[in-house]
């Protein structure tokens, strides 16, 4: 009892201290010990506990938040450090879930039934409709509809006033690519609305594209609330605009459009698309490209700007096809404008609009020439930026250099493959990636290239472009999902024709 008295008694008298202490005081103490205990066994279990046959677990010190903040600052930074230390798979902790990592989001934004809110065999069939009207048909009725958005925009816009100026990019091409998406894709009803509370809608549904959204979609933060009242609104705006169509089926002869397309299809099993089912298809066509549209239109009107022999050579390639008074451009003008092209594909090697891709294993998975087996529950990323970075496959991949793909080859000689919604090229074999692989590659790839063709076409018809300032494209900004460069991004420019 003696022995025990004494290595207790000091205990005794900390309680007593304690027990002195204030309520808020004692909770403090009582949070800072749970994270200095945290932290330790943490850090003990990396250290004590390694399975070889799980990919290695990036070092971090504190749990559920994990490699969250260096990975947030700067991805590719992340993915290239890491790759070094650990090799081409490794595994890293983001807000409680397991990323693994090969170097080499949506239901509450898009509705229910739709995309990944439904079994994968229908969501292959949902591809299959859109890919209908995806065609090269509907591209060519689509490309003076975009040309027209384009030159609309520039005459009423406040940013183009006058003969020269200064244009913000995080401004005008929102509008610019919404515009255009609206009014070929979804019809001009659609397109008018978004002049109007439509566009109110849709600025609350698109910050529902947020990591926070991705991690937490479920929790009543104020933006998810406004996120899913809009997605409500939004839903049945389409559902009205479907009952009246329904009213007038003539109507579709004057102007085909994806809706037009979707709403007389049926799913293998015989089952009508529900009217609702096409409103958030609707809501989907419209959301998921409008980003990546947005960033990578924005980081070719800066990395030509920065180079004006570029933007004179693309002006004179236009004259070459078009004649030298440039008659309206169509769509199958753009297939001869290798330049222009091989601007596009350079901008999104450097610049994929995705940094992450992220599925969840739903099955053990066996990670190919290695031991490695990722367990069901963890998140597989694949980072398509860091092949296309690579020195091994890109000769000084830093440098903005179109030239580079006049040699290589075009990946419609690539091997394709039909996963249930027609041939489309796999592309897992290419180390260039910005519209994914596989059966989950963007089925709106070939519409994107149209979009961005004539968008930057009508551009560089009107405009003399050049960079403010240093004269430099600004650096990437990781703090969203899409990867835009960091603000403010300008260009200025000088009419061709004042």
């Amino acid at each position: 009892m003696g022995v025990l008295f004494t290595l207790f008694d000091p205990l005794g008298s900390l309680t007593g201290d304690l027990a002195k202490l204030s309520t808020p005081l004692l909770l403090a103490i009582g949070a800072i010990s749970f994270i200095i205990f945290s932290v330790v066994f943490n850090v003990v279990s990396q250290l004590a506990c390694k399975d070889k046959n799980k990919p290695p677990l990036v070092f971090h010190y504190f749990p559920f938040i994990g490699s969250a903040v260096t990975y947030g600052m700067d991805p590719y930074a992340f993915f290239s450090a890491n790759q070094k230390k650990y090799g081409d798979v490794f595994t890293f902790v983001l807000f409680g879930k397991r990323m693994t990592v090969y170097t080499h989001l949506t239901t509450p934004v898009f509705g229910e039934g739709v995309v990944y809110d439904c079994p994968n065999h229908r969501l292959m069939e949902q591809k299959k409709f859109m890919k209908f009207g995806l065609t090269t048909e509907t591209f060519k009725s689509y490309t003076p509809l975009i040309v027209e958005q384009v030159e609309d925009y520039i005459k009423k816009s406040k940013y183009f006033k006058g003969a020269q100026g200064q244009g913000p990019l995080g401004e005008i091409i929102p509008e610019v690519t919404i515009f255009t998406a609206s009014r070929s894709l979804q019809g001009k009803e659609v397109r008018d609305a978004l002049d109007g509370s439509f566009a109110t809608l849709y600025h609350d549904l698109d910050l529902g594209f947020n990591p926070m959204n991705l991690m937490f979609p479920w929790f009543p933060f104020p933006g998810n609330r406004r996120r899913d009242a809009a997605q409500k609104k939004m839903a049945r705006f389409y559902m009205d605009l479907i009952a009246k169509r329904r009213k007038n089926p003539n109507a579709a002869e004057q102007e085909k459009d994806m809706i037009w397309n979707l709403m007389d299809r049926s799913y293998k099993d015989g089952t009508e698309i529900p009217d609702r089912e096409v409103a958030h298809m609707m809501i989907a066509l419209l959301m998921a490209g409008q980003h990546t549209s947005m960033a990578t239109t924005t980081w070719l009107l800066l990395h030509l700007a920065e180079q004006p022999k570029i933007v004179a050579a693309l002006y004179e390639e236009q004259q070459h096809i078009c004649g030298q008074e440039l008659r309206p451009l169509v769509y199958d003008d753009l297939a001869k404008m290798p330049l222009l092209n091989n601007v596009i594909r350079e901008v999104l090697r450097m610049h994929p609009p995705i940094h992450s891709i992220i599925r969840k294993v739903k099955s053990p998975m066996y990670v190919r020439d290695s031991n490695y087996v990722i367990p069901a529950g963890y998140h597989v990323l694949a980072a398509p930026g860091t092949s296309a970075m690579d020195e091994k496959y890109f000769k000084n991949p830093n440098a903005f250099d179109p030239n580079r793909w006049d040699d290589m080859e075009d990946e419609e000689e690539a091997e394709k493959f039909d996963f249930g919604y027609g041939l489309v090229n796999k592309g897992t074999a290419s180390p260039y990636l910005p519209f994914g692989a596989g059966r989950h590659r963007c089925i709106g790839e070939q519409f994107a290239n149209v979009q961005l063709g004539s968008i930057i076409a009508t551009f560089i018809r009107e405009f003399e472009l050049a960079l403010p300032g240093d004269g430099k494209v600004p650096p990437p900004d990781y703090t969203s999902m899409i990867t835009l460069p960091t603000p403010p991004a300008a260009v200025l420019w000088k009419r061709r024709n004042p």
